[in-house]
């Protein structure tokens, strides 16, 4: 397998730092993905994304979504199952045992501005949506353009000396 270093980003670039550090990151995490539990990344909207977990087995009770930092962590716990359906504690026997049910943790790297705006879990999908909220300060803006008189540097500051 290769491995790139990205020292010299470091150097020569001045606030590229997390994204040298994404990049370094993924690049150290390809291998040992193990692919558990399969997940697809969709576009639903100019800047709106949905993330679907394959899930089977769990319950809500059993996963845990967190953000912190623009980093989204989708942990599975799984509780003991091996109580029979009645309430009785005897053990269940399987012929064949083909559905997974250990624990996992799955993480996604965010952009800024990406908020979580819900979740649900149905027939074994977790969905998570999420949306690109840019605050105002971000976001175009039209300037009118005025038909008055033309502005003379040091004009409104003489005149405003002199009402003084």
């Amino acid at each position: 397998m290769r491995t790139y270093d990205f020292t010299p980003l470091y150097r020569s670039a001045v606030g590229f730092d997390r994204l040298a550090n994404l990049l370094e990151s993924a690049s150290r995490t390809t291998g040992q993905d193990t692919g558990y539990p399969p997940y697809n990344i969709e576009t639903t909207g100019e800047n709106a994304y949905r993330i679907e977990i394959a899930v089977a087995g769990f319950g809500p009770d059993e996963l845990n979504i967190e953000v912190k930092e623009n980093l989204l962590t989708v942990t599975g716990r799984k509780t003991a199952n091996d109580a029979n359906l009645d309430g009785g504690a005897a053990q269940k026997t399987y012929l064949h045992r083909g559905l997974a049910e250990r624990d996992f943790e799955r993480r996604f790297q965010l952009a800024d501005y990406v908020v979580v705006t819900n979740a649900n879990l149905v027939n074994g999908l977790l969905s998570i949506s999420l949306k690109r909220e840019l605050p105002e300060a971000l976001k175009p803006r039209r300037i009118e353009i005025g038909a008055g008189q033309p502005l003379i540097e040091g004009k409104a500051e003489k005149k405003a000396a002199e009402a003084a």
